[in-house]
């Protein structure tokens, strides 16, 4: 019983949270101010406690694992959701449902933690629907809104298309090797053609869910049209948790299939990257162009997982936490301005600086280091990726990603050159930030400043991977 509450610590703490606010709901309740507090600090114990009375084994005869990798991972998921409690402080007060929509967030990551925590399908399958239908609902949380409705509804009948896809695909697996567990399954899969139709419906699902492209075309609208909180959530913390599966699957499950998959990663890695900058360049919403930003980050990440190593899981890991900084961060300032102004487009950042500074330097880091330059703690992630990535690829691929990273470069600078150097009749009047806010895009752009500089973050990630 003790190893049971130590193992899926995690997923009780979120469950016991996820109690203590719905009692409150149907109690007498409590002001939205004091509400938040409140979640803040147990978001905060949460996270903290990830560091503590961490075991590895596993559960319900091997259903439920635990290792030093998935107590890593979900610390990150951890740390990314009380980040976006404290960055959109405003908006949660102000909305009449606030404690309903925590309940669909922790909802939605207990079932991150059930999937990256997965020994074989049948979890694997309940625990993505649970990581997913819940975040439906955050998308459409601005009910007054018609393009948030519209928003929601495309993100579910495409979660449900996905859906449907990887159920067939593990519908295949089961029927060519009879077994479910993951530890199984290496040992009675082979590339037969059965098979390979089999990994093409799974990848196709994982692509849906990440946003690669072809399978890319639901996300700008989605992220255009929840707000900005949920957009945020989709693009970290959920991106971030298929990421993590993603890699487990394609390391542990299908590595006799290794010839089949790299060539598949590599070929979706430059369609990702390739469309996702083109696409962001023509951008003149700040969350859309934020979403295709994102969509050319996956792409980078491919880069990564297709090393087929050690090198490679732990530059992805890394990457990931250093762009859960840098994206919060760049939707941090994107919901402070919106919330008081109204304003999304990119032309009206311009000026920003005379009467903002301080959001302003938070998102030109941002930016800064989701561009990868240095000493950002972006540049270093990509360097890792990239170099992981170039153990076991031809030249060739490796200097058209980094070409890719100089036109990544135009289109982010386009924003940091609007904010500090564009003129504007009619800048952005002064910003007030709420303190919750503020001290999460400090911690954003400290974190981004020095992560890169302090070897030990690298080397406690390659400890708990390898």
């Amino acid at each position: 019983m003790n190893e049971f509450f130590i193992l899926m610590k995690s997923e009780l703490l979120l469950g016991i949270i996820i109690f203590i606010l719905l009692f409150i709901k149907i109690g007498k309740g409590l002001s939205n101010e004091k509400m938040l507090v409140l979640i803040q600090s147990l978001l905060l114990v949460n996270f903290l406690a990830g560091f503590f009375f961490n075991q590895t084994g596993h559960l319900f005869g091997g259903m439920f694992v635990s290792t030093s990798a998935t107590i890593l991972q979900k610390n990150i998921l951890n740390l990314g959701v009380y980040l976006i409690s404290m960055l959109f402080s405003d908006w949660f007060r102000k909305h009449i449902h606030m404690p309903e929509y925590f309940i669909l967030m922790l909802s939605a990551v207990m079932g991150m933690f059930f999937l990256v925590s997965s020994g074989n399908l049948l979890l694997f399958f309940l625990a993505i629907e649970l990581a997913t239908i819940p975040v439906a609902a955050m998308v459409n949380f601005d009910m007054q809104k018609r393009i948030s409705s519209e928003a929601g509804m495309k993100m579910i009948l495409s979660s449900a298309f996905s859906s449907g896809i990887l159920l067939f695909g593990i519908s295949l697996i089961y029927g060519a090797t009879g077994t479910i567990q993951f530890a199984e399954l290496p040992l009675l899969m082979k590339a037969s053609p059965l098979m390979i139709m089999a990994f093409i419906f799974f990848i196709t699902a994982f692509a849906f869910k990440l946003s690669i492209v072809p399978f890319h075309l639901w996300t700008a609208d989605v992220y255009e049209g929840g707000p900005i909180a949920s957009t945020a959530f989709l693009s970290v913390v959920s991106k971030g948790a298929v990421a993590f599966i993603f890699i487990s699957m394609l390391y542990k499950v299908f590595q006799p299939m290794h010839e089949v998959w790299y060539h598949t990663i590599i070929l979706l890695s430059l369609c990702t990257i390739i469309l996702g900058n083109i696409f962001a360049l023509r951008q003149q919403n700040i969350k859309r162009f934020l979403a295709f930003s994102s969509i050319a980050q996956v792409g980078f990440i491919l880069v990564g997982i297709g090393a087929n190593s050690g090198a490679g899981s732990i530059s992805v890991v890394y990457f990931i936490l250093i762009y859960t900084f840098s994206n919060l961060a760049a939707f941090g300032v994107a919901a402070a301005i919106s919330e008081q102004t109204g304003k999304e487009n990119i032309q009206d950042y311009r000026g920003l600086y005379k009467e903002n500074p301080f959001l302003s330097w938070i998102m030109a880091l941002a930016l800064f280091s989701l561009a990868g330059i240095p000493p950002t703690a972006g540049f270093f992630g990509k360097l890792f990726l990239i170099s992981a990535g170039a153990t076991v690829a031809d030249y060739w691929y490796i200097v058209v990603v980094a070409l890719n990273l100089i036109v990544s470069l135009y289109y982010y600078l386009r924003v940091v050159r609007a904010m500090f150097m564009d003129k504007n009749e009619f800048p952005i009047q002064k910003v007030q930030v709420a303190f919750p806010a503020k001290f999460a895009l400090i911690v954003c752009g400290v974190a981004i400043t020095v992560i890169g500089l302090l070897s030990w973050v690298w080397d406690y990630i390659q400890t708990a991977l390898i």
